[in-house]
């Protein structure tokens, strides 16, 4: 399919449309790990936080521009390190976002990528979209709970509940 102004996926520019394959690889990886650790319905919005904060994950850590294909197993105690609870992952999201903007910004400089911008539309929806979660900074006996789905609840970005699902299904994987 020919378009005017795109590239291949191969990046030769000869007018076919771009694909973004690292990507939707990304997603594909993410995806699998938390539909195998069952912890979520996919069709929930706390899988897509899940999903999406996984998927920027890996595809942010791939620094060769080749991401690890059969190695995915290789990769999990890197993404592990990234995810975990101590570490400042959306500090390290929007620094390696902002990399190649300045590129693409500099002189000369190639617009970003479509994986660039759907990793950019991942990251927005993760930042600006809040969800409604569990108060787990909830003053313990401040009253009685009948059940587990009954506890304070506050809005928390949505980021904030994907990336322990997401670090929690790759301990399950």
């Amino acid at each position: 399919m020919l378009h005017r102004g795109q590239e291949s996926t191969d990046g030769s520019g000869d007018g076919e449309l771009t694909v973004p394959m690292a990507w939707l690889y990304a997603e594909y990886i993410a995806d699998e790990l938390l539909r195998s650790g069952d912890l979520m319905p996919p069709t929930s919005f706390e899988f897509r936080a899940g999903r999406d904060a996984l998927a920027l994950t890996v595809f942010l850590s791939d620094t060769d521009g080749e991401l690890p294909g059969i190695r995915v197993v290789t990769q999990l105690e890197t993404w592990l390190s990234l995810t975990a609870y101590d570490q400042p992952w959306q500090e390290w999201v929007e620094e390696r976002l902002a990399d190649p903007a300045a590129d693409a910004a500099a002189p000369g400089g190639a617009a970003p990528g479509p994986d660039l911008e759907l990793a950019r539309e991942a990251w927005r929806w993760l930042r600006e979209t809040e969800l409604l979660a569990p108060d787990l900074n909830a003053v313990p006996g401040g009253g009685s709970v009948a059940g587990e789905d009954e506890g304070p609840e506050v809005w928390t970005p949505a980021w904030q509940l994907g990336l322990p699902l997401g670090h929690l299904a790759m301990h399950l994987f």
